[in-house]
């Protein structure tokens, strides 16, 4: 099992820190395919783009999830190289996203297409905010023990999928209330901003404020 030090005079006991960043990768996985199926299920049958970009940025998560995994088995040798190419991999999700949003939902308004009010749609908003927002904290608590910017990066990509539910859990839900049908196109657009500046930092290489973190 590949053993990552925080520093060189802080050598790592064990693998417990390696071990619990492949737990939280793989139940990252296991999370977002159950939240992509039931996403693109309920958006298909509400006529929700963003409730189906969510979904699909489900998809793009449990990628991410398996660069991780790759990435936290490959041998000590190689582990800088991984390092950088799970990187880039996981700065291309995120533009991988942005397109899909960027497409889905300017297609909504353009052709003004209202979306049925979803419930399930909702309630998996609200539990999947919960859901990765832990999961940001706890991969940027296991990036900062075992010094990688690719899982930082993939904290973040949890974050913006946190940020994704949010603004899903508005859209909907000012659907549902008010008929606002342009809430949900709008709810996923907002985040591109934040989708395409992750996915630069991450290309570029750059580490975010959550490596240097305790």
């Amino acid at each position: 099992m590949l053993r990552l030090p925080v520093s060189a005079a802080e050598p790592v006991d064990d693998g417990a820190p390696l071990r619990l960043a492949l737990r939280l990768e793989f139940f990252t996985a296991g999370w977002n395919t159950l939240e992509a199926a039931v996403a693109v299920v309920a958006g298909i049958a509400a006529g929700s783009v963003a409730l189906v970009g969510f979904g699909l940025d489900s998809i793009i998560e449990t990628m991410s999830a398996g660069i991780l995994i790759w990435r936290l088995r490959v041998s000590e040798e190689r582990s800088e190289a991984a390092e950088r190419r799970a990187l880039k991999a996981v700065g291309i999700t995120f533009f991988l996203l942005a397109a899909y949003i960027l497409y889905e939902s300017g297609s909504k308004l353009l052709l003004r297409e209202p979306p049925r009010e979803s419930i399930p749609g909702i309630v998996l908003a609200l539990v999947a905010l919960v859901v990765m927002l832990w999961l940001r904290a706890a991969k940027r608590r296991a990036a900062a023990r075992i010094g990688s910017a690719a899982l930082a990066a993939d904290a973040a990509e949890s974050g913006v999928c946190a940020w994704l539910s949010g603004a899903l859990l508005i859209g909907l839900g000012l659907n549902a209330l008010f008929g606002w049908w342009w809430a949900d196109p709008v709810a996923a657009l907002a985040m591109l901003p934040i989708v395409i500046r992750e996915g630069l930092e991450a290309i570029r290489g750059e580490e975010c404020g959550c490596c240097g973190e305790g």
